[in-house]
């Protein structure tokens, strides 16, 4: 099976960035089976903690933590795996499993039912995304955590690449960086300004969480990968695809998502081919 991957805008200097080079989009799923594929998934540590035999993959995948929803769920990390806990596992898919890229930590998102459901405040959050990388970092120096940022605005996300520097993390050298808290506002000029304002910091290789078809064909040249599960929420508001006689949706459907995974990246390659029409005012970031 051929693995695609995003296309770049070469136009993109124009708005004070310089695109990145074959992007690479992770099929959001919640089967670990589906590792055996050869194509690029994200899968959650909360689905694959329940196995105790796992599938070998095939292809390059990253690991999910949870995160969303355990902070969601529960308003705290405290109820969920130790950061010690995690790192056993993480290094228990690395060998078991294989092919493993990169891996979230657990971290803070900052939507505002989230920060409302926490209690906290956006830079207790950003604290605490920091403070756990460089836990999981010290608790396994050899796994392949990635640092994230979190924010609201693109102030908020500066001053989360700045609290990094303070801790002795360089973001601007790392290999990737997630981008957290755009999931649902990844379609907007607002995401536009977070990443053009990280790449203008010096943080390029970035990756884009939860990343839609719209937020790719507009940002997607900004990014160095993405992930996206939007297939399964919208398989589960429509009937079965004809000759799925198993089940009622295709929200577990694997069939859906490889075709949902080919329009997505046919859109994009269509999208990103265009003259670049990304030139933000940069005096319209909020601090």
């Amino acid at each position: 099976m051929t693995v695609s991957t995003l296309s770049v805008v070469p136009e993109a200097a124009a708005s004070g960035t310089a695109p990145c080079a074959e992007p690479t989009f992770y099929l959001g799923t919640h089967q670990p089976h589906w590792l055996r594929l050869g194509v690029p998934l994200f899968v959650s540590d909360r689905r694959l903690r329940r196995y105790r035999r796992l599938p070998r993959a095939a292809a390059s995948w990253a690991l999910d933590s949870g995160g969303f929803t355990e902070l969601s769920q529960y308003g705290t990390w405290n109820t969920g795996p130790t950061p010690a806990d995690y790192v056993a596992r993480v290094r228990r898919y690395r060998d078991e499993i294989g092919h493993l890229v990169w891996a979230a930590p657990q971290d803070w998102m900052c939507e505002p039912f989230i920060v409302a459901k926490t209690g906290l405040t956006v830079a207790e959050h950003q604290a605490h995304t920091v403070d756990n990388y460089l836990r999981l970092r010290g608790l396994g120096p050899e796994l392949p955590f990635v640092p994230v940022v979190q924010g609201r605005t693109p102030g908020d996300y500066l001053r989360c690449v700045d609290r990094y520097a303070r801790a002795g993390v360089d973001l601007s050298r790392s290999g990737l960086v997630g981008v957290g808290s755009v999931c649902r506002r990844q379609s907007t000029t607002e995401v536009g300004d977070i990443l053009i304002a990280l790449h203008r910091h010096g943080v390029t290789r970035l990756h884009g969480f939860g990343f839609k078809t719209l937020g790719l064909a507009s940002w997607g040249h900004l990014l160095a990968s993405a992930d996206s599960m939007a297939w399964s929420a919208q398989a589960r508001r429509q009937p079965a695809l004809p000759g799925c006689h198993t089940h009622r949706t295709c929200a577990n459907c694997l069939r859906y998502a490889l075709r949902w995974r080919d329009r997505v990246l046919t859109t994009i390659d269509a999208a990103t081919r265009q003259p670049a029409l990304f030139d933000i005012d940069p005096a319209g970031w909020s601090a």
